[in-house]
């Protein structure tokens, strides 16, 4: 069902019917006058045969015989009809069972009629038929397979662009279609070709993009480093200043744009690709307990069925205090971990994960929801790049009876000889 779906097998499909259409009304019409003029030679022939009878009966010099008779037994009736009207004509009919083309005139108040063999006639209309059908057939076979042809073309190369698209889509901003631009090879091809433009037009998007995303982590790699220094001397001097309600703030506040500092500079790490992920053995049921009891946070931990995974336990320490953290600020208690096999689930009962943010990921800056508090939006962001670096699988959704549920698919197997 899909190939018969597909724009190629369409386009294919209609230029196909098209040209069945046109072929058969150029059929019609072609069959149409040549059996005109095929019949009215004949009806020429038999009405002069008629013409040569009606004379020799005028004469007294025939009274039938041959191929003429007075009132033949076989004479159509619409032709007796006519005769008796006082007119002449010509129909085709039988005589002896083989078909004759008819001719009959009135003679006395009687219907002489002639008739001519009309077998030879009605096999060349058949064989006449019978060819425009084989031309039509053939010319929709030869239309349908160049159609196919010329629509594989366009269908591929909308594939390539959507198969680009997809894979910008998920993170690799560096593919391209690839397809030549129309001022390349202006002798080749002067005609305005859309699929290209709009490979064109992708590409010039992704480009855009690209540029924007790594000027953007740049500028933040280069803001964390240069608030690094400043902060550490105001951190230190404010260890200086008299204890009081004054300094508590101030090293409250220093801490807080610290953390925030540190943060830049992890995210920026992470989105230059260059993290690398040290894997060992781990039983994620002690690991998981290990960080839970580092935050120093009220939470349930349930173990359903431990499991030994290959994971970076510093990081993985990371991504769980970040989840708890968050949930600890946006949510409601309790909280919740959980580990069945390879699968760490962090829930909170609070208002649960806004809709954009289960949709499109964690953004950075972004909390999505007003009700879930005022954090600068920075901690799921982390989660989701050390969450990359790992090769988890990460989920975020909302439980029905209410609450955040984040999900850790983490990998199992083997280490190699060596890691």
């Amino acid at each position: 069902m899909r190939m018969t779906s597909s724009l190629r097998w369409k386009i294919a499909m209609t230029t196909t019917a098209v040209c069945c259409a046109v072929a058969a009304a150029l059929g019609i019409l072609v069959h149409d006058v040549v059996a005109r003029q095929i019949v009215g030679e004949v009806r020429k022939d038999v009405d002069r045969e008629l013409d040569d009878a009606l004379g020799q009966y005028e004469y007294g010099t025939s009274h039938g015989g041959g191929n003429s008779a007075l009132d033949p037994p076989r004479l159509p009736r619409p032709l007796r009809e006519l005769v008796a009207r006082g007119l002449t004509g010509s129909m085709v009919g039988e005589q002896d069972g083989k078909p004759v083309m008819w001719a009959a005139g009135p003679a006395d108040g009687k219907a002489l009629a002639v008739w001519i063999p009309y077998e030879s006639t009605r096999t060349r209309l058949r064989d006449i038929d019978a060819a425009i059908l084989v031309s039509a057939v053939l010319a929709a076979g030869v239309v349908a397979l160049a159609g196919l042809f010329l629509a594989g073309r366009i269908s591929r190369r909308l594939a390539t662009t959507a198969a680009v698209a997809r894979r910008i889509s998920a993170g690799d901003l560096d593919a391209r279609v690839g397809f030549p631009a129309g001022g390349e090879e202006p002798r080749r091809s002067r005609s305005h070709d859309e699929v290209r433009d709009v490979a064109q037009a992708l590409d010039t998007m992704a480009a855009s993009l690209q540029g924007r995303l790594e000027a953007e982590k740049r500028f933040t790699a280069d803001v964390a480093h240069e608030l690094r220094t400043p902060l550490t001397g105001s951190l230190a001097a404010a260890a200086l200043l008299p204890e009081g309600r004054p300094k508590e703030m101030i090293n409250d506040r220093l801490r807080a744009l610290h953390l925030l500092t540190e943060d830049l500079l992890e995210i920026s790490r992470l989105d230059s690709g260059v993290e690398r992920a040290e894997l060992a053995r781990v039983e994620l049921g002690r690991a998981v307990e290990r960080a839970v009891a580092s935050t120093r946070l009220t939470v349930s931990v349930r173990i359903l069925r431990d499991a030994v995974v290959l994971t970076d336990r510093r990081r993985l320490d990371r991504i769980l205090t970040n989840l708890l953290v968050n949930a600890d600020k946006h949510g409601r208690p309790p909280l919740e971990v959980s580990v069945e096999g390879p699968v760490v689930t962090v829930r909170d009962h609070g208002p649960g994960y806004p809709a954009e943010l289960i949709e499109h990921g964690p953004q950075r800056f972004r909390t999505g929801d007003p009700g879930r508090g005022r954090g600068h939006g920075l901690g799921l962001t982390i989660v989701a790049g050390q969450a990359a670096v790992l090769e988890i699988a990460l989920g975020f959704s909302n439980a029905p009876d209410g609450g955040a549920v984040t999900a850790l698919r983490l990998p199992v197997g083997r280490l190699t000889d060596g890691s």
